[in-house]
């Protein structure tokens, strides 16, 4: 009884079985969604939000959030395609100019948040308008004929008769990267004590200002990566893109069970929710549903799963 009563308790329990009772139900209602292909492109569909939900997990970890993120990649993807094409510049000294851009930011983020001790809702909030005005100002226009080099992870290869994009692979490295840190690692272990008891940190001699600042620029040069994987999707640098992606980034994190109140989670969790948002979208799409409801479901959801982490937290 202790044995089940652990294992249900563990964190990725609970998004694991609604992965699993979504997909049982939508592969009731069509026929073409229990495929190998369909979930490909499900994976597909997710692999950038997935990737920016990384860093959004690392910054909630913590008892932050970023608002930022979908812009800051949009910025990236725009920096490094422009320098590319409009300057000729080395299609992979570019792409890492945009990822450091990205880095950039999520320096500055952690600066402000650390040093001058802002909100990070705030800080935030104020470098998503600022990466916002800075793509439009670079470039009102889509970014085309991008070198291979950039659109090279949009490629994919064939297990069977199923074709696997190389983007989603990147993905998959870096959940068990971070993974591999946050579980195995005493770099690990603080940022779970920063965000579980910043004080009792501090007392345990964990330089708290140093490991925020460092999660967020490793959080930026996330969003950096996201953003190759973005342009590789769409083969094209688009000042329009991640307006949505921050709030699909924090979807993922709060349905993968970490809790925003910091200090709990686990980031394989984090693409249980990614891949949750996705199976539920490609599932009402394949039902025929109205896009506007699937958003309906997917805000539902996360309401769903704040209340049950709240409830969670009462009841310890």
């Amino acid at each position: 009884m202790s044995v089940l009563r652990s294992f249900l308790t563990k964190p990725t329990v609970g998004p694991f079985v609604a992965l699993v009772l979504a997909s049982v139900f939508f592969s009731t209602q069509s026929d073409r969604f229990l495929t190998a292909s369909n979930f490909s492109f499900i994976l597909q569909q997710v692999m950038v939000v997935g990737t920016l939900a990384i860093g959004q997990t690392l910054i909630i970890l913590t008892k932050g959030i970023d608002l930022s993120c979908g812009l800051i990649m949009a910025f990236a993807s725009i920096v490094m395609t422009k320098l590319a094409v409009d300057t000729g510049l080395h299609p992979l000294l570019a792409t890492l100019i945009g990822i450091g851009a990205g880095g950039m930011f999520g320096f500055i983020n952690g600066f402000l948040v650390t040093k001058l001790r802002l909100p990070p809702f705030i800080v935030t909030l104020g470098t998503l308008n600022i990466a916002f005005a800075l793509t439009r100002i670079y470039s009102t226009t889509a970014v085309v004929d991008l070198p291979y080099l950039q659109i090279a992870l949009g490629n994919t290869f064939s297990i069977g008769k199923t074709n696997i994009t190389y983007g989603v692979l990147v993905m998959l490295a870096l959940y068990l990267l971070v993974w591999y840190v946050l579980a195995a690692t005493p770099t690990g272990r603080h940022i779970y004590a920063i965000g579980d008891n910043p004080e009792s940190a501090r007392l345990l001699g964990i330089r708290s200002n140093r490991l925020l600042l460092a999660i967020y620029t490793v959080a930026g040069l996330i969003y950096g990566l996201a953003a190759l994987l973005l342009v590789a999707r769409l083969n094209v640098g688009d000042p329009q893109a991640g307006q949505t992606a921050n709030l699909d980034s924090i979807t993922a994190v709060v349905l993968g069970g970490t809790s925003l109140f910091g200090g709990r989670g686990h980031i394989l969790g984090t693409l249980l929710g990614a891949l949750i948002v996705g199976i539920f979208r490609n599932g009402l799409q394949l039902m025929g549903v109205s896009a506007i409801y699937q958003v309906l479901v997917t805000g539902l959801l996360v309401i769903i799963a704040v209340s049950v982490d709240q409830l969670s937290r009462e009841k310890n």
